[in-house]
C-alpha cells in the first residue's frame, strides 16, 4: 500500500519503546483500517492526530508490543 501523500510505501515503524506503529494520512485512515480489519490485525488509532497548520493530517495506528510486524508489513504490501 502506498502513502497517498508521499507516494512511498507505508512502512510499519519499530523505533522507540512504544511498540510498532504506522503513520497514515488522515484521509487514508479508513482504507488502511479496513485492510487491517479484513486481515484480523489488531490495532488502535491514537486519539490525537499529528497536525499541520492547525489541522490534523497524520493518524498514528498502534499495533502493540506483541504484534507480528512482518505479517502486518506483508498485508500492507499486498494491498
Amino acid at each position: 500500500m502506498t502513502d497517498i501523500e508521499t507516494k512511498r510505501r507505508l512502512t510499519v515503524n519499530t523505533e522507540g519503546n512504544a511498540g510498532p506503529y504506522l503513520m497514515v494520512p488522515l484521509d487514508q485512515l479508513p482504507e488502511v483500517r479496513n485492510v487491517l480489519q479484513q486481515n484480523g490485525i489488531g490495532h488502535v488509532v491514537a486519539p490525537d492526530a499529528i497536525g499541520l497548520n492547525g489541522r490534523p493530517v497524520i493518524a498514528i495506528i498502534d499495533f502493540g508490543r506483541s504484534a507480528d510486524v512482518g505479517r502486518i508489513q506483508a498485508v500492507l504490501d499486498a494491498a
